[in-house]
């Protein structure tokens, strides 16, 4: 049959083919008609069922709810222009109340329903707005694609490079949840004073293999620091992985211990990077407020933080250990060294070292962009 069959056809189907009715509940074989008073195909009489949830059986809204409501909302309601969205400033709980002294008493879900019904919903902030975003912004994150691009083809390393959040080590709270027997307890104030140490997390990773490494200094967020956690990832894994390759692309954000500002941040890689292994240094920085856009922080630094989530970091040995248990779906690989060393602040570089440096600004947004030469020894 091309036709669908009415309430009474699976009767009728039952009735043809001499099968019997198996259904739960008390066999009954008499029609529809009999059993419900209505005629095979016609609805029975409405049967009014039990009241359920919200208000009592009988009780209509009152007209007046929606007009008072929305004069109380015309001067607190704010949008967007561009995309229509529209919130209002006031509570549920300031509302109910509002209604109730205009005579009107209603639930905080009819008025949020009345809301949503006219467009108005619960938001909060959002972070999309860059204040004195630079003139060169998009030119530059346009150049750091190209020069990955290139560097990638020609098979050059390329690496990402950022601090993470300067930690406390000791008993202090961490944000998150874990699940345990006994929730761990911590310090009621987090007083630097009372930390074993200060960890500063300064991160390296690879893009193109999906590998990390996090070095943990216990001195100072220093450009001295940034560049021995740069050397010794070199000497450790970067020569090794790529042998034959006399380049480096460095992806870091515009300020910190690796801003483009920082004079000892280039006379290191010079110092330390370029002239002792006869490599060519390449640095492009993102623009002021794009450190989000850096691979190594939405890469390997969220996933750490997810990692040691609401564990209190007590030790430097729990810090290593949350790094290196950190991976990923797609095969992100970690791995977690401590340099002992102090790096001291305030180290200064003369005017005199600055000429000695041997860099090579880019014609695309120089001050962001520039290469660190090795200095062949005998010049």
């Amino acid at each position: 049959m091309g036709r669908r069959l009415g309430g009474g056809a699976s009767w009728i189907r039952r009735h043809q083919s001499g099968l019997p009715d198996h259904r739960a509940g008390p066999q009954d074989d008499s029609p529809r008609e009999e059993r419900t008073g209505a005629r095979v195909g016609e609805l029975p009489e409405h049967t009014p069922s039990a009241p359920r949830g919200g208000s009592p059986t009988g009780r209509k809204k009152d007209p007046q709810l929606e007009p008072i409501l929305m004069d109380l909302v015309r001067d607190e309601i704010a949008g967007d222009p561009t995309t229509g969205v529209l919130w209002v400033r006031r509570s549920l709980a300031k509302l109910q109340r509002a209604l109730a002294r205009r005579g009107v008493r209603v639930g905080r879900l009819a008025v949020r329903r009345l809301l949503c019904r006219h467009g108005i919903h619960a938001r909060s902030n959002v972070k999309h707005l860059t204040p004195h975003e630079h003139p060169a912004r998009d030119r530059q994150f346009r150049y750091i694609r190209t020069v990955r691009r290139r560097f990638d083809t020609a098979g050059d390393p390329v690496i990402s490079v950022d601090t993470k959040k300067q930690e406390l080590v000791g008993r202090f709270k961490n944000a998150g949840r874990l699940y345990s027997v006994v929730a761990p307890e911590v310090n009621t104030h987090d007083f630097p004073g009372d930390a074993d140490a200060k960890a500063v997390p300064y991160g390296i990773y690879d893009p193109r293999a999906n590998d990390g490494v996090v070095y943990l200094g216990l001195s100072g967020n220093t450009p001295d620091f940034a560049v021995a956690a740069i050397r010794r990832w070199w000497q450790q894994i970067g020569r090794r992985r790529y042998p034959t390759r006399h380049r480096l692309l460095i992806l870091a954000d515009s300020g910190g211990s690796n801003g483009y500002r920082a004079r000892r941040w280039k006379q290191q890689l010079q110092v330390r990077l370029a002239d002792p292994f006869v490599l060519e240094v390449s640095v492009c920085h993102y623009p002021t407020g794009a450190s989000k856009w850096n691979p190594v922080e939405h890469r390997p630094f969220s996933q750490i933080s997810q990692t040691w989530a609401g564990t209190p970091l007590t030790s430097v040995a729990v810090m290593l250990d949350a790094i290196r248990r950190t991976t990923t779906t797609t095969g992100l690989r970690l791995r977690a060294q401590v340099l002992p060393d102090v790096y001291p602040r305030g180290s200064k570089v003369t005017d005199e070292e600055m000429a000695s440096l041997h860099i090579k600004k880019h014609k695309i947004c120089p001050q962001w962009n520039y290469t660190v030469m090795p200095r062949l020894r005998g010049k």
